[in-house]
């Protein structure tokens, strides 16, 4: 949770992201936007908050190195921070990951470990490294700083569509959902905010609906975006307190989604950045002015070379 005040300025690193309105999401009662944070360098809206905190962080104390785990989209948010930055980075991903991911990790000139089936084995594995070299472990789940960058988004939406009744947002490690849900409730209480997991990694849903920190064994899902099996309790706490509801989307919804943003909309999407899309989907009483985050393009070739036979 962000705090009291909205995020400061200074947290503002990239021009404003468009918002569109979807023609084919929309109806009589409710026009729907789409806000594509997958516009931002890396594909994705992880970069926002990486360079955020990497950057306060530098001005806090001397880094030699950061070290971060993730399935990609972080990976390359902290890769790109760092080339910025000029600070050497360390990338931990699960072994196998998504090619497109990892090619823009090595782009960006991070070194890239591989280890563990998931992404909380390479949490781990990154934890020990940072243990035993000194990095500076920027963690996405847990590191204080990456809200305030995320809630720029909110900011933005605030800005572009003051009349906004919904927004719907993936939740995968939680970092995205805090800092926009915080902004949003500061600067517009009456807003919903919805929160969107995969139905395979489904967490953070059960331990909202709970509110005790829920792991589930296993995060078998394809969108690598919100494959989280371990949720923490102070982001339990804060997503209890801030978001309205959660919904759950299937693999073949998720699917359904990618090919309905890529055909009738123009959009690129991977499965975590269509989730929002899949969620409303399936709502048929949605209603209002909706806007539903598109957090990222980095699609896997071969679930490209799914769309049309899901």
């Amino acid at each position: 949770m962000i705090g009291d005040e909205a995020p400061a300025p200074r947290a503002r690193h990239f021009a404003p992201t468009r918002l569109v309105r979807a023609a084919s999401l929309s109806r009589p009662d409710r026009d729907v936007y789409l806000k594509l944070e997958s516009e931002l360098p890396t594909g994705s809206f992880k970069v926002r908050g990486a360079l955020h905190s990497l950057s306060v962080n530098i001005e806090r104390h001397a880094i030699r190195e950061v070290v971060a785990a993730s399935t990609g989209n972080h990976g390359a948010g902290v890769a790109y921070a760092a080339r910025m930055l000029n600070v050497p980075a360390t990338i931990f991903l699960p072994v196998a990951p998504n090619p497109v991911k990892a090619a823009r990790i090595r782009e960006l000139g991070a070194r890239i470990v591989e280890t563990g089936v998931d992404l909380t084995a390479a949490i781990d594995g990154a934890h020990e490294y940072a243990a035993k070299t000194g990095a500076f472990f920027l963690h996405d789940a847990t590191d204080p700083d990456i809200p305030a960058g995320t809630a720029t988004i909110a900011q933005e939406v605030l800005e572009q569509l003051p009349a906004v009744d919904a927004i719907y947002v993936p939740m995968g490690d939680t970092a995205l959902i805090r800092g926009v849900a915080s902004a949003s409730k500061h600067l517009k209480p009456s807003v919903r905010i919805v929160g969107v997991v995969a139905a395979r990694a489904p967490a953070y849903l059960l331990s909202w609906r709970s509110h005790v920190a829920t792991d589930t064994r296993s995060a078998d899902t394809i969108a690598d975006g919100l494959a989280v099996r371990r949720a923490l309790a102070p982001n339990v706490a804060a997503i209890c307190e801030l978001v309205d509801d959660v919904q759950a989307v299937s693999e073949e919804e998720m699917l359904g989604a990618i090919e309905l943003l890529m055909t009738r909309e123009d959009v690129a999407a991977e499965p975590a950045g269509a989730a929002a899309t899949a969620a409303l989907l399936k709502d048929p009483r949605a209603a209002g002015r909706i806007v539903l985050l598109v957090t990222g393009r980095n699609i896997a070739p071969d679930l490209l070379a799914r769309i049309g036979r899901s």
